[in-house]
């Protein structure tokens, strides 16, 4: 029976660690079965290996697309293992294809009621497979372009259950916020999973601890230039998570941080105020 194909083919995202070099390859297996302007770079250029951290990117580039597009994220150290190649089915008909590491997590849930299936590579119109490790154009990109077509998600293969990375620490009070740097973007900011609508709403400071460093009063304001260049500040990012930035500086390499550093933001105390009466 003839699978069923879209009138018109979904829109394909790829989001890597594999540089242009490898996604190039990817993109000439989409280019050789969709239609040209169905394939959109997310990103080529995330931190190797780094699953968590891409996961949160994912989430964050990827959720704003059209119900029934197609994501593809390969972030893949465990390729050619036992790692499960899976696609999966989210609420609003959008689908999810990489390996079965945690990376499509954040996404799937995001997106609601995933459900997930192995990629079996019999009945895939792929290409012959040179060597185990590069699943992204071999097995990844092959598949994409199926379901961009129109062939549903359960048809892959066996269900199975996807895997979601345990979520990062996050403990808040009304004076203490305990998480970490969820990423740190091409500037140096480091941007926390602390969510902005936790620190005060009009500017003022916060007491902040990075990592082992020692507790620093930083300024609480609502863009870069307030801080005046090259000091430091607390403000909210474009993720609605909390950031700590240096005006045209590198907030990582002055405060020595990586993604998962551990960080604490502490309302300053504020003295009591004349009586009245």
């Amino acid at each position: 029976m003839a699978r069923p194909r879209r009138s018109r083919p979904a829109l394909v995202t790829l989001t890597t660690d594999i540089g242009a070099a490898y996604a190039a390859q990817m993109k000439g297996v989409l280019a050789r079965a969709l239609p040209p302007g169905h394939v959109i770079d997310l990103a080529h250029d995330l931190t190797p290996h780094a699953v968590r951290e891409a996961g949160f990117l994912l989430q964050a580039m990827a959720r704003g697309f059209p119900p029934g597009t197609v994501h593809v994220a390969v972030v893949d150290p465990g390729v050619g293992g036992s790692r499960a190649p899976i696609v999966a089915r989210c609420a609003d008909g959008s689908v999810l294809i990489g390996p079965n590491n945690g990376v499509l997590g954040p996404l799937a849930v995001a997106l609601g009621r995933p459900c997930a299936f192995r990629i079996e590579r019999t009945g895939l119109a792929a290409g012959p497979r040179v060597g185990v490790t590069f699943d992204g154009r071999d097995l990844f990109a092959p598949a994409a372009a199926a379901a961009a077509l129109g062939r549903r998600p359960e048809s892959f293969g066996p269900p199975v259950r996807l895997r979601r990375l345990p979520g990062a620490p996050l403990r808040l009070s009304r004076r203490t916020a305990v998480g970490e740097v969820a990423h740190i973007d091409r500037f140096g900011n480091l941007v926390t999973n602390v969510p902005t609508d936790w620190a005060p709403a009009a500017p003022s400071s916060l007491d902040v601890v990075i990592g082992r460093a020692r507790r620093l009063r930083l300024p609480l304001v609502t863009h870069y230039e307030a801080l005046g260049r090259g000091r430091a500040g607390v403000l909210g990012s474009s993720f609605g998570l909390l950031e700590i930035a240096v005006d045209r500086g590198r907030a990582d390499r002055r405060f020595r941080a990586r993604t998962s550093t551990a960080v604490r933001f502490v309302r300053p105390r504020v003295p009591p105020g004349p009586l009245r009466g």
